[in-house]
């Protein structure tokens, strides 16, 4: 019997999404793999099939102009965005299946939060959706780093922009993950946060975790590893990151 077209789409994503035979890198313990990953939005790619390796202790800055396809990357390793074709690994295990999406833990460019909850709330409910141990110290720390301490007790709906960001910052942090995405992670932020803020992401490359953030904010290359150009969807740059590169890049 001939396949209908929803026999055919149901049989597609299957195969996208249950990859048979991971590449090497997977197996060899790289926290994220793409290959020949893209997404096309029916006007053309937002991404052209890209394929990328990043291990453990790495931090990747995501650099490009805007629409070059920086977004769309992020929304494809988070599993929030289906890809058109290619797949993602993450810590191992293809992106839709519940294990990569327990490894990673996404900080969209805007703030995700909820309007009844206090910072102290999220934090708390975060932390015991993932089934956070002895988090209640660290939030302390991040509280404090990021200058919410006074403000732990308020609701972030009433926040300024710079403070929602920071909100977001320690709730995406206080989770356990192997791989974090950033979005753009300096909007808004004061410049003590702003140096908080790549002390804390230099902290978390000492201890193995892979970051991938989206940004042209130069003090990340304080501790950034790689960087990765995308212009017009396609990888125009893979190699060690610098101020000129980035400059070059973002125009």
């Amino acid at each position: 019997m001939t396949e209908s077209w929803f026999q055919q789409a149901a049989r597609g994503a299957k195969e996208r999404s249950e990859p048979k035979d991971p590449p090497r890198a997977v197996l060899d313990g790289a926290t994220l793999v793409t290959e020949g990953v893209a997404k096309d939005y029916g006007d053309g790619f937002g991404l052209s099939a890209l394929d990328l390796v990043v291990q453990p202790g790495e931090l990747l800055m995501l650099v490009g102009p805007n629409g070059a396809g920086k977004s769309t990357f992020l929304g494809l390793v988070s599993g929030m965005l289906e890809p058109t074709e290619g797949s993602v690994w993450v810590a191992g295990f293809p992106t839709g299946q519940l294990e990569a999406r327990a490894a990673t833990s996404l900080l969209p460019d805007q703030p995700v939060l909820y309007d009844d909850l206090t910072v102290n709330e999220h934090i708390e409910y975060i932390a015991r959706l993932h089934q956070t141990t002895d988090w209640e110290s660290y939030a302390d720390d991040l509280l404090e780093m990021f200058n919410l301490a006074d403000r732990a007790d308020d609701l972030p709906s009433r926040f300024s922009r710079g403070l929602r960001q920071k909100t977001s910052l320690v709730c995406g942090l206080i989770r356990p993950f192997r791989l974090l995405l950033i979005d753009e992670p300096f909007a808004g932020l004061d410049r003590p946060a702003q140096e908080t803020l790549v002390e804390v992401l230099g902290d978390l490359i000492d201890q193995e975790a892979t970051i991938v953030c989206s940004t042209h904010q130069l003090d990340l290359l304080a501790v950034a590893t790689r960087c990765v150009g995308l212009r017009d969807g396609e990888k125009v740059f893979d190699g060690k990151p610098s101020a000129e590169r980035v400059e070059e890049l973002v125009t």
